[in-house]
């Protein structure tokens, strides 16, 4: 569950200063949704199956009726194991990768950010992840061929923007799960700045290993909540200062243009 509760960090941190962040688990496995601390999601009367399905059948819904309100100011479209009937449904549907694009549109204007967990696959869910997208963080832990997978991501986000969603692009790269009593996340972050930090952001911020982290998972708490002054919880929100900082240096660079 380790990139579920980094979403979940990264959504609080970005709450913490001052944005509306809704977290959306596209993941048929439900792990975002449990590490928020819902555990019965087959009691939930309004799950991403039921919003998706109503959007292909061209029902009515309200999905602002299926937006859980968590304690630490972020809210969350939930998902369980019934999703993956959604991925079957999608391939007899017309516009298939636009559906979940259909579906957030109805409510993406009453966020600032909107967080998005998915299946590391090439399936229909993950393909309409990526067309409703802006940009992609990604997360790599510092472990031995963690940044080897690099190469199969980039090829998919290339393929998505040349078909489908021409303005997807990768934001960033995020170095996580670092353990700072050995080398090995020193020679994974050369790796990375050797072979794409020319042409990609690398976070100066790295995320700590740490035993708390899990323990705040099975207490559906943030680590911001179980551990607020840890180091954990001190470098999520640095990363959101960082990446709010990118947003707004990016914003005040562009070109400005009167009539």
């Amino acid at each position: 569950m380790v990139k579920q509760q980094q979403r979940f960090l990264f959504g609080v941190a970005l709450a913490k200063e001052g944005k509306k962040v809704l977290l959306v688990d596209a993941d048929p496995q439900g792990n975002l949704t449990t590490s928020l601390g819902y555990y019965r999601q087959e009691d939930m009367p309004i799950r991403l199956t039921e919003i998706m399905n109503a959007e292909m059948m061209e029902e009515e819904i309200n999905i602002k009726d299926g937006i859980l309100h968590h304690e630490e100011d972020i809210d969350l479209i939930p998902s369980d194991l019934s999703l993956s009937g959604v991925e079957l449904s999608l391939g007899n549907t017309m516009s298939r990768e636009f559906i979940l694009k259909n579906c957030l549109n109805k409510v993406k204007d009453n966020y600032d950010y909107v967080l998005i967990d998915c299946m590391p696959s090439l399936g229909l869910i993950p393909i309409n992840c990526l067309a409703c997208s802006d940009e992609i963080i990604v997360p790599v832990q510092s472990q031995y061929l963690a940044a080897k997978g690099m190469t199969y991501l980039f090829d998919t986000v290339s393929k998505v923007r040349r078909t489908i969603n021409p303005s997807l692009k990768i934001k960033g790269i995020v170095l996580t799960l670092v353990d700072r009593r050995t080398n090995l996340a020193k020679e994974v972050r050369q790796e990375l700045d050797e072979n794409y930090g020319k042409s990609i952001k690398i976070y100066d911020t790295e995320i700590p290993l740490a035993i708390k982290t899990a323990e705040a998972t099975i207490q559906g708490k943030s680590i911001f909540e179980y551990d607020k002054n840890g180091t954990v919880a001190k470098a999520y929100e640095n990363l959101a200062k960082e990446v709010l900082q990118d947003e707004r240096s990016k914003t005040k660079n562009e070109p400005c243009f009167a009539r």
